[in-house]
Parts: structure tokens; sequence; C-alpha cells
């Protein structure tokens, strides 16, 4: 039986994680479960799969927590040492990082450090530390298997094949809900139609992500770490049904993908069952009824986001850093109508421009840019309002 740790529990990727858990009894146990602010639902998943360990944002939702558990045999921490204590906590074996944005970073090179496989869901601990979280998995000989459907995609399609055969990768892209929108009404989009996607239920972050394309850019980078490849062999297509999920071309012509319906729980199981392929109760594709699949290219003058995004990754170092953090604070900035959604790649651009970016040698670098970045960003942001 394989034992988990969830950090992120109460978010789209932890839900759907424990929804596997819950369909394979007999294949996992929960030991340690981490969550933010959502306690009502993160003590019904304590009382439900019992975990030994569980941590909370602060001191507060811990109090709150015990009071809802308080006949549960689980121990309660809190915060960012929280956070690191359930990914290091030595019954798991394998640990899930679902948290959204840079908190992810820490708890998960901590986890590599303690000899931890990883499954990971979180963009920014390989967008801003992509070296270092590369290297300490080749030291430690552990796995990092990716949840994103577009990276478990490439990572079944490429599994027993060398790099030298591999033409170019192409992740694919929904497009988001503005995908057909006039570029000149998207200083006019409100929130809640940002919040919309055509495809997928996510959380807030990276649904807002998906409409700047910000998510697509941010996976070309991780795409790079994952596989090896350098930025020009990493395309990106316009595919709204998002039933393939994305393709690999090899030398020769040949192009391989993989498809299913979108329904993350299928990537997930993956990565908790690798290498072994387990049935399920999910939703499949039915060739009876007319499946129609469309692609095209991405407007990067629409969306500059993609643009920014490779722009980062070809300056490498802490650039890549800021372009993670900046969007973050945009982001936030935009969910609380501080400013409009068009502003979201301005921000980030404007922050880029003013960065002078060092190599990523250590996590101290990394965590100085993040700081800069955040700190500048928000000033940014200010004037745009």
């Amino acid at each position: 039986m394989k034992k988990l740790a969830i950090l992120g529990a109460t978010g789209s990727i932890g839900r759907n994680t424990l929804d596997i858990v819950r369909n394979q009894r007999n294949r996992f146990q929960i030991v340690a479960l981490a969550a933010g602010e959502n306690i009502p639902l993160f003590a019904e998943q304590i009382r439900e799969f019992k975990p030994k360990l569980v941590s909370v944002k602060d001191e507060e939702k811990a109090r709150e927590l015990r009071d809802l558990i308080s006949s549960e045999d689980v121990e309660i921490t809190y915060g960012n040492k929280g956070l690191v204590n359930v990914a290091i906590f030595p019954p798991a074996e394998l640990v899930v990082v679902a948290t959204s944005g840079s908190v992810g970073l820490i708890p998960t090179l901590q986890a590599i450090e303690a000899g931890k496989d990883i499954a990971l869901a979180n963009k920014e601990t390989l967008i801003m530390a992509g070296e270092l979280i590369i290297s300490s998995v080749a030291k430690k000989g552990v796995r990092l298997l990716p949840i994103d459907s577009e990276h478990s995609a490439l990572f079944q399609c490429l599994e027993g094949r060398r790099k030298e055969e591999v033409r170019r990768i192409i992740l694919t892209a929904s497009g988001g809900p503005f995908l057909n929108l006039a570029p000149a009404k998207l200083s006019k989009v409100t929130i809640e139609e940002a919040l919309r996607h055509p495809s997928w239920k996510m959380g807030k972050k990276v649904t807002i992500d998906s409409a700047t394309l910000m998510n697509k850019g941010l996976e070309v980078i991780e795409a790079h770490f994952l596989f090896g490849l350098p930025e020009e062999k990493i395309e990106v297509v316009i595919h709204p049904q998002s039933i393939v999920h994305s393709l690999v071309e090899f030398v020769d012509g040949s192009i391989i993908g993989e498809l299913n319906l979108p329904d993350m729980r299928i990537p997930i199981q993956y990565a908790l069952t690798y290498p072994e392929r387990l049935p399920n109760p999910f939703p499949k594709l039915d060739f009876k009824k007319t499946i129609a699949l469309s692609f095209s290219p991405p407007d990067i003058t629409k969306f500059p986001a993609l643009r920014l995004s490779r722009q980062a990754l070809k300056e490498g170092g802490t650039m890549r850093t800021v372009l993670a953090t900046a969007d973050e604070v945009a982001v936030e900035y935009f969910l609380t109508g501080r400013i409009t959604f068009d502003k979201i790649p301005l921000l980030v651009e404007k922050t880029m421009e003013k960065h002078h970016k060092k190599e990523v040698s250590s996590l101290e670098t990394v965590l100085e840019a993040e700081q800069w970045a955040r700190k500048e960003a928000k000033k940014i942001a200010e004037g745009l309002s």
C-alpha cells in the first residue's frame, strides 16, 4: 500500500487526488495532509482519510480545525514550517504537490532531500528553481512525476525514447474563455467571465492563467526542465476541445499524442500508480460518437504572456522567478478588482524590464528574486490601478 502526503488537499488537484484514493482504498493510504483556509472541508477530509499529521495556514486556522476534529487522533501544525513537516513526514512515500504559487517551492525541495517521490502539479516550483529541483532529483534518485495533463501526456509519449529521436513536443491549449474575443474587449472582461473556463474546473489562479495563456507559457518552461529540451523544440497549439493533451513529433515525422476527456483524475492517477495503469470508473472517450478536433496557432499579440514566458526561459536564471512572481501579484490584483484583465501581462512585462537577472545558484538567490519581484510588481500594480 503506497503512503501519500498531499500539499493543497482542499484545492482542485487535492480533491481529485482524494477521489482517486477513495476509489482505490486497497492501494493507497493518506498519512499527511496540508491545506490553507477551507477548514470545514479539510475537517471532513481528515475525518474520512484519518491522516496522522496535518497542517493549515496559520495558528488561528489550527485552533478552528482542532475544534472541528477534537475526537480525531491527528497532530495539527501550521504555517510554512507545518507545510514542510507534511512534505517530509517519514511514513510518506509519495508527496503530491498541489499547492498554488511559490509556497510549494521549499516543501518540494525538502521532500526531495528527504528521499520522497514527487507528483508535481505546482508550476511555480519548476519555473522558479528548475535547476535546483532537477539536480536534487538526480542526486537523491527519486521520481519526479508530472500531474499537469499536458506534461503527463508528454511523459507517456516520450517514455522509452531518446531525446535525439524527438523533433519537437507540442503542448495543446484550450485557448481559454476569450479565444474568440476581440482584443479591444479584453479590458472590459469581468472576474466572473475570466473564471468561466470552457473545459476545466480549476482553482482561481490557474483559471485566470489559462484565460491569459500564461498557464501555457509556464508549461513551456516546465517542459524544458522535465524533458531536457530546448525552447525552440517546444511548441504550443490551440486545441479548444481539450481532448488531445499534448503530442510528440519524432525525427521521422511520426506524431504520437495522448487523448482522453478533460478530467484531471486521469493524469493524477497515472502519477500515483506509475508505472502501473489501473482501471477506474471515470468517463471515457466514446469513438462511436462524432468527435471533431481542431488546432490553430496561438495569437501572441493578443496573448503576450506566451511571449513573456519564452523570453524568461531564454534569458534564464532569476528572470523566470520574476515572471512567476509578478504573475501571482497581477492575478491577485485582478481578482480583487484593482487592475483590469488586460493589465495582467503588462504588469508582468514591466516587472521583468526592471530586473537584473542572476544565475540560479542557490535557493537563497531564488528567494531574494521572489521578494524583489513581489515588492516591485505591487509598486507597478498600484500605478496601473
